[in-house]
């Protein structure tokens, strides 16, 4: 498998190795696969015997090398085995798949929070620890990690990295942006290969500046810098494996007998994912499970009240707002008004076009602040081709979320899965959705204590592995939203490794 940039016109693919290390495209474009190997019945059939008899590691492996040919298979496998087990995921199913009683429908939860930093970004963090040392240690190289987090991606990434030899990681937060757990798991890190951040600015300021210095070339190549945002295609390729999890888990295969079976046609079971969305990563992984094949109905943009990509599946307009714009909301990591994955899927949805898709993100989106895409035949089938259906919520939906789904169920979410499970509900009460609806679980509640308590009046559990985390001291550099005061930051961190 080789991989272009979405904007990519000329030029040579790459293979996976080298896209792994470098990050962002050149032409500051995303990195894309040439094309998107497809499973078939027979196939996902086989992928559920290896889930359910060799595990979710076993299953990683699996897809994983459907996109990677310059590493063996079985040091692959080998990776995928360390990065998903115990004791750094707390349950062996490593995502389970369980009911929301109550509902009035099949509504479920696929549990992504069960990693050692309690977010979704521990699914694919942990494998990208692996595949970073692996490719390094092989090269002989060494790595500089600058990436930028609203919460939830910089402990889950720094947890992955600390100690590893040839990284030293850089990562950026929004000063004041994040909750007291959040600030806590990362700037109680004290390990010699990571620098915490705190940036003047919302998430898509420390965004910017990420890419601003990936842009400058000669920056880049001397000071060997990587990502590990979801503009990495490592991150996202793991992303995949827990969408085509989910599906196995959340049907029983030929003549189970499900309730979202389609009768006497033959055809595979399909379940709708709801996705809570800020940078589109998470969702666009399960574009990509859909692509190959993996019968996925509805994909569910779910949105808080920063709802550009809400706004533009509504609309076909997208319009990215301003830092001031930018609203800090009750579900904090989603407090993001530029989706940096989002140019993967239109790149997608222009039949993979490079110039076009160079045109609407490097042209049309700096010099108007928004592209159009609502009179396109592109857009106009895009429901049916590609599956996409969004919402938003408010803090109110939000709060009713939590104490409904603990009244009904006995189970406690955190914000983030709220606005998922009120997408679910509101969606499939307007008939937007049938059959199994799984709404993927981004987070524990305990990383979000204050909104918790507004909403039920009690505090959320806390595991014990997280005991007293907010009591220890913390290391934390502040820096002004300005490139060059990051790359003065950078090249002290990499010139003393």
């Amino acid at each position: 498998m080789r991989y272009t940039s979405t904007r990519q016109t000329t030029g040579s693919p790459r293979p996976f190795s080298d896209i792994l290390l470098e990050g962002l495209a050149p032409d500051g474009g995303l990195y894309v696969p040439e094309r998107y190997p497809r499973l078939s019945a027979d196939d996902l059939e086989a992928l559920r015997r290896v889930l359910d008899q060799q595990g979710y590691a076993a299953l990683a492996a699996r897809i994983l090398a459907l996109y990677i040919d310059d590493i063996p298979e079985e040091d692959i496998a080998a990776m995928a085995s360390r990065a998903y087990s115990a004791p750094a995921f707390s349950d062996p199913a490593i995502v389970p798949v369980t009911a929301l009683e109550g509902a009035g429908f099949d509504l479920r939860l696929a549990h992504l929070s069960l990693g050692p930093t309690a977010a979704f970004k521990d699914m694919a963090m942990q494998l990208l620890g692996e595949l970073f040392e692996y490719e390094l240690r092989r090269r002989g190289q060494w790595l500089t990690i600058v990436g930028a987090t609203s919460g939830d991606t910089g402990s889950s990434a720094e947890y992955a990295l600390r100690g590893r030899d040839g990284l030293s990681v850089v990562m950026l937060t929004p000063a004041g942006r994040m909750t007291a757990f959040q600030r806590a798991q990362m700037f109680s890190l004290l390990d010699d290969n990571i620098v915490n951040v705190a940036v003047d600015g919302v998430f898509d300021d420390c965004q910017d500046l990420v890419k601003a210095v990936n842009m400058d070339a000669a920056f880049k190549a001397r000071w060997h810098l990587g990502a590990v945002n979801s503009i990495n295609w490592a991150r996202l390729l793991a992303q995949v494996v827990y969408y085509v999890a989910t599906w196995l888990r959340a049907t029983e295969g030929p003549g189970g007998g499900s309730p979202c079976a389609r009768p006497g046609t033959g055809a595979p079971e399909r379940v709708s994912v709801v996705v809570p969305t800020g940078n589109f990563g998470n969702v666009c992984a399960a574009h990509i499970a859909r692509r190959m094949g993996v019968p996925l109905d509805a994909l569910v943009v779910a949105t808080n009240e920063n709802d550009v990509l809400d706004e533009f599946f509504r609309t076909g307009v997208y319009r990215p707002r301003s830092s001031d714009q930018t609203l800090a909301t009750s579900s904090p990591s989603m407090d993001i008004s530029k989706a940096s994955n989002f140019e993967r899927f239109v790149h997608d949805l222009l039949g993979r076009d490079g110039a076009r898709t160079a045109d609407l993100f490097g042209t049309a989106l700096v010099r108007n602040g928004c592209f159009d895409l609502s009179g396109t035949p592109e857009f106009q089938a895009m429901r049916e081709t590609y599956g996409f259906v969004s919402t938003s919520s408010t803090h109110a939906d939000r709060l009713a979320e939590i104490a409904r789904t603990e009244a009904e169920s006995g189970y406690l979410i955190d914000p983030h899965t709220a606005d998922g499970v009120h997408a679910a509900r509101e969606l499939a009460s307007q008939g937007e959705l049938a059959g199994t609806v799984v709404v993927m679980e981004t987070a524990l509640p305990v990383k979000f204590a204050d909104t918790i308590m507004e909403a039920t009046g009690h505090l959320p559990p806390v595991p014990g592995r997280f005991a007293g985390i907010e009591a220890g001291g913390q290391r934390v550099v502040p820096m002004a939203n300005s490139v060059d005061a990051l790359k003065e930051l950078i090249a002290q961190r990499a010139a003393g490794r």
